[in-house]
């Protein structure tokens, strides 16, 4: 487990760590691009809604079908 490679993976880590610290936040970010991302992020964030939305309910028809048939299941007992 204590290879060599171990540890000349953490030390390219470390070193890649320093350049990115040393290069600080990036400024060169303005408003028109923040607005632009936003926009390309909009028909995914749809796109996550409607899978949200199908997932929903296809569990409530799942939980709805159990239920009936655990109702039909107890009746057809009782008879």
């Amino acid at each position: 487990m204590n290879s060599p490679n171990v540890g000349g993976i953490a030390r390219v880590m470390a070193a890649q760590k320093k350049t990115k610290a040393k290069k600080g936040p990036r400024t060169d970010i303005t408003a028109e691009s923040a607005d632009a991302l936003s926009a390309s992020n909009e028909p995914v964030l749809c796109l996550a809604r409607l899978i949200g939305r199908q997932i929903a309910r296809e569990q409530f028809e799942q939980h709805d079908f159990r239920k009936r048939k655990l109702h039909r299941q107890k009746s057809s007992k009782s008879t």
